[in-house]
């Protein structure tokens, strides 16, 4: 029997695709979503490209998680993100029913924990992981708000 890979691996999984972002002059924040220990969605932001502000990491994860597994919920499902989810997403995390989500780097100014006032978007029966990478998640983020402020 084989042995399911780490969170550590599947946010190394995430952090590609926040990379990928970055090379693109977007935010870099990268998603994956994993069932059955293998990768079923990916996203990484696109909002610039898109001029979308909806394509975050996380809903471009969720949509192609989805359409792989031909259903709207994913309770057997975890989604690894590299920076804590902002209020859009983790409501659409709650909505899809995830089983578990991990993320990296907290987000004090933009993630979810600090505009739901005491009651959490997320489903009562999500496993919530944090701080897996948030070291590397966060001076991702600091490297590219450095290189658009120009110092």
């Amino acid at each position: 029997m084989r042995t399911p890979k780490s969170d550590e691996y599947w946010m190394r999984e995430a952090l590609k695709e926040a990379e990928l972002a970055f090379t693109e002059d977007e935010v870099p924040v990268g998603a994956v979503v994993v069932c059955n220990d293998r990768i079923i969605g990916r996203g990484h932001n696109q909002t610039e490209r898109l001029t979308d502000v909806t394509a975050h990491a996380e809903m471009l994860a969720i949509t192609a998680a989805q359409e792989n597994l031909g259903g709207r919920v994913l309770p057997e499902c975890s989604l690894y993100v590299t920076v804590e989810p902002c209020y859009m997403c983790a409501g659409a995390i709650g909505w899809a029913r995830f089983g578990k989500v991990v993320w990296g780097a907290d987000d004090p100014k933009r993630g979810f924990q600090s505009f739901y006032g005491g009651k959490s978007p997320l489903h009562p029966k999500t496993n919530l992981v944090t701080g897996i990478l948030a070291e590397e998640c966060g001076d991702l983020m600091k490297s590219f708000f450095q290189r658009k402020r120009g110092s």
